[in-house]
């Protein structure tokens, strides 16, 4: 989820944990930093924790473009990485100070980097949401997923503006910027099972709504991370564990023995 700032070490190795103990997949935060220091590469570093769960490692679709796959590689290996996710953010880039400006060349960049990848990889947005044609275009160029990562959820342009002090017009006028998820959802539905939803997720019913719309698999961040910050490793399991069970239930009332059931007409669509 994070990393390179005081305690994501131990944060992440908590997630990392929760997620082992659940036998679900767990994602870092950007490794970009490593770039420049490499101190913190411990803390992307969770397989120990992990060992039996898909490790997706993350950086940004500028960082694919700027710095030498060799490079990458190198750190994809030292986490040993089950894949790579390549991240969205120019929202968020836009309303940091020292943040990047310069979006030239990412779709040749992501196409180039995903040709020789040694990993699968995943794109995905950053909660803007992927257009259903620039989902589409990802999904031609060999993206294994692609993350929509819809409207709903954190804001990164709020985010950046509270970090400075929280009185930037331009963020609050974009608090409802980008495209819900649920709406992607429905737009794209199932392309191959190829489709991740998160953005704005929080409950089983959110999950349930998701998967039945067409996602493979879910994801979700702030109700961890709330979790995290109320009671560490156990209190992630006890949320995860809830929603499991909170999605198996709605499952039930809807007669959905597997996923491929919730999706059949008259749960959500109206039966022809």
């Amino acid at each position: 989820m994070t990393g390179g700032a005081p305690g994501a070490g131990d944060l992440n190795r908590q997630l990392a944990g929760a997620a082992e103990q659940l036998g679900i997949a767990v994602g870092t935060g950007s490794i970009r930093l490593l770039a420049h220091h490499p101190e913190y590469l411990p803390d992307f570093c969770l397989k120990r924790w992990a060992p039996s769960v898909p490790l997706l490692a993350n950086i940004g679709a500028t960082a694919i473009r700027d710095l030498p796959p060799q490079a990458i590689q190198v750190w994809l290996d030292a986490m040993a990485a089950d894949a790579l996710v390549i991240h969205l953010n120019a929202g968020q880039e836009l309303f940091q100070p020292a943040g990047d400006r310069d979006f030239r060349g990412l779709r040749a960049a992501i196409a180039g980097y995903i040709k020789q990848a040694q990993l699968p990889v995943i794109v995905k947005e950053t909660g803007f949401g992927l257009a259903p044609d620039e989902a589409d275009w990802l999904l031609e160029a060999g993206a294994a997923y692609v993350d929509l990562s819809g409207s709903g959820g954190a804001n990164w342009a709020l985010v950046e503006s509270f970090r400075q002090g929280g009185d930037s017009s331009l963020a609050k006028e974009l608090r409802n910027w980008g495209y819900p998820t649920a709406e992607l959802l429905a737009a794209l539905g199932r392309r191959d099972g190829r489709v991740l939803a998160s953005g704005g997720l929080r409950s089983a019913q959110d999950c349930a709504t998701a998967l039945a719309l067409g996602a493979q698999a879910c994801g979700l961040a702030t109700p961890l991370a709330r979790a995290a910050e109320a009671g560490g490793q156990a209190a992630m399991v006890e949320r995860l564990s809830s929603l499991a069970h909170g999605l198996k239930v709605i499952m039930l009332l809807t007669g959905s023995r597997n996923v491929a059931d919730l999706r059949r007409p008259g749960v959500l669509q109206p039966t022809p």
